[in-house]
C-alpha cells in the first residue's frame, strides 16, 4: 500500500512539472545576450514577435536617437532603433517549448535571417538566427527581465 501512495504522488507531482512547463510562455521582456538591450516579445495573432524596447546605449556620437542605419532599404535607415521590431512570424512548432519558421532581424548588420526561439527553463530563451539551415547560424541566449530597465 505504501508503494501505491508513493506512485500516486510521482505521478502527480510528474503531471505538475509537465504542467508547468506547458505554462511556460516566451512572451514577457527579455534582456539580450550581452545584457545591450530589452526585447520584449508578444503575441501577434498565431505568431510570435518581438520589439527591441530598450538600448543601453540608446544615443549615437552625436547625441541623437542610434537610427537603422544599417537597413538595406534605405528609405528605413532613419528609423530609430528603440520600438523597431526584430522577430516576427515565430510560429509554435507543436512541441510548447519551440516557435519556429519566424525571422529576425539584426540591427548592428542590417540583415534579416530566418529564425527560431526556443524556451530553456521558464526564463532562459535561445534564438537562433541562420540562413538556409538552423545549423549554419548563430545562437543568443536571452533571460527573462525582472522589469524594464528604466524602472530599474
Amino acid at each position: 500500500m505504501k508503494g501505491l501512495h508513493y506512485f500516486s504522488l510521482a505521478t502527480a507531482l510528474a503531471g505538475l512539472l509537465a504542467a508547468g512547463q506547458a505554462l511556460a510562455s516566451p512572451v514577457g521582456l527579455w534582456n539580450t545576450e550581452d545584457n545591450q538591450g530589452q526585447v520584449q516579445v508578444s503575441e501577434c495573432g498565431s505568431a510570435l514577435c518581438g520589439d527591441l524596447l530598450w538600448l543601453a546605449e540608446p544615443l549615437d556620437e552625436q547625441g541623437q536617437p542610434r537610427l537603422d542605419q544599417h537597413n538595406p532599404d534605405e528609405s528605413l535607415r532613419s528609423r530609430p532603433l528603440e520600438g523597431l521590431r526584430i522577430l516576427w512570424d515565430m510560429q509554435p512548432s507543436g512541441d510548447g517549448k519551440t516557435w519556429k519558421d519566424g525571422r529576425v532581424y539584426d540591427p548592428e548588420s542590417g540583415k534579416t535571417y530566418q529564425g527560431r526561439i526556443t524556451l530553456e527553463g521558464q526564463d532562459v530563451l535561445k534564438l537562433r538566427g541562420f540562413v538556409g539551415a538552423p545549423m549554419f547560424g548563430r545562437t543568443s541566449t536571452w533571460n527573462r527581465a525582472e522589469q524594464p530597465v528604466d524602472a530599474e
